[in-house]
């Protein structure tokens, strides 16, 4: 495939501090990434170069400062150099207003990036909320960034592995507001955001298992009253639009039924109802070493109007810099961006 062929793919630094860049650095030392797109990493340039130095990567670091100036060639990672981060006064590991702005800064700029047609989707590397804050920015997360920087009111958190499709009705607020989001209109939302979302993928298991919110769904309201006066009547409208959808389910059957493949994606009622069979699926803890050996897992934003991935694990602060962070997910991240690009050119094409 010539490059011109090629999505161009924008990557973002992520915090700083954390293992972002290094995972951002040994994914394009991956040559199948070149094979499938023209990658550009978005941040500090001296970051990448110090990273790459100390860790001993064979690669060059080439800034630009107009996407038309990447050279999209193997051994040579192009970095939009926003030029933004002291190295003197950057410590791994550690909280800051300087590596929070940092880290904002490549995630804005992706976005415009991508609004002005620049690069045909964006990953994004791991972010450290409270860094973030306290450059006075204050958002949540990734996913709240850009919602508010594209201008885009219904939205969701897609989560990607193996035959794990997770998207959730609610993500970061307190368990107490997640069950007062718990609303059919809401949970029609994002069925239909997955539904998308699976087409895009290119996946055929359209079916969707929609979870409880209550233990045994409440029970017929033994255990709470969301589970029949929310979630139900979302059931039974979805089926009348014509979409393949069970549930309530028991959240503790719904997620070993989902991780076989029988459910297409599921439909989770809040965060952590979601994230932890997802990560027990995806991430492996390896007691000896007190270190993950891999960590596998994508984040898709669905909604927006430009296409966002993302790895779904944090900055890990314990090892960055230390050369043992996996690329896994970074990897998987900017196949799916691929992916999600393709599905949205042939769709330009045929309209």
């Amino acid at each position: 495939m010539n490059k011109e062929d090629k999505p161009i793919v924008g990557i973002t630094m992520g915090d700083p501090a954390s293992i972002g860049p290094e995972i951002a650095v040994k994914a394009l030392l991956n040559p199948t990434i070149y094979e499938i797109c023209n990658p550009v990493l978005v941040g500090d340039a001296g970051v990448f170069r110090d990273i790459a130095t100390r860790l001993n990567l064979n690669v060059i670091i080439n800034p630009i400062t107009s996407v038309p100036n990447a050279k999209f060639e193997l051994g040579t990672i192009d970095v939009y150099d926003l030029a933004n981060v002291d190295l003197a006064n950057l410590k791994f590991g550690e909280i800051s207003a300087m590596a929070g702005e940092a880290a904002f800064a490549s995630v804005k700029t992706v976005i415009d990036l991508a609004l002005a047609d620049e690069v045909d989707a964006t990953v994004t590397g791991p972010i450290n909320k409270k860094s973030i804050n306290e450059a006075g920015h204050h958002f949540a997360g990734h996913t709240e960034i850009y919602a508010q920087f594209t201008n885009t009111k219904k939205y969701g958190m897609l989560l990607v592995e193996d035959q794990l499709k997770v998207i959730h009705v609610s993500t970061h607020v307190s368990l107490r507001q997640a069950c007062d989001l718990v609303k059919k209109d809401r949970i029609l939302e994002v069925v239909d955001l997955l539904y998308n979302g699976l087409i895009s993928l290119g996946e055929t298991n359209l079916k969707i298992g929609i979870a409880g919110l209550n233990p045994h769904a409440g029970d017929s309201g033994l255990f709470g009253t969301e589970d029949d006066e929310e979630i139900l009547p979302a059931v039974e409208e979805a089926k009348r639009r014509g979409y393949d959808v069970e549930g309530p389910v028991p959240a503790d059957t719904l997620f070993s039924k989902a991780a076989t493949g029988y459910y297409g994606g599921v439909v989770a009622m809040y965060h952590d109802q979601g994230h932890i069979p997802f990560k027990l699926t995806g991430f492996k803890w390896n007691a000896d070493k007190k270190q993950m050996d891999s960590v596998k897992g994508v984040n898709i934003t669905m909604g927006l109007p430009i296409i966002r991935t993302s790895v779904d694990h944090g900055t890990a602060f314990e090892i960055a810099g230390k050369g043992v962070a996996s690329p896994d997910a970074m990897i998987l991240a900017i196949e799916s961006a691929v992916q999600l690009s393709k599905y949205r050119k042939k769709n330009l094409q045929a309209v």
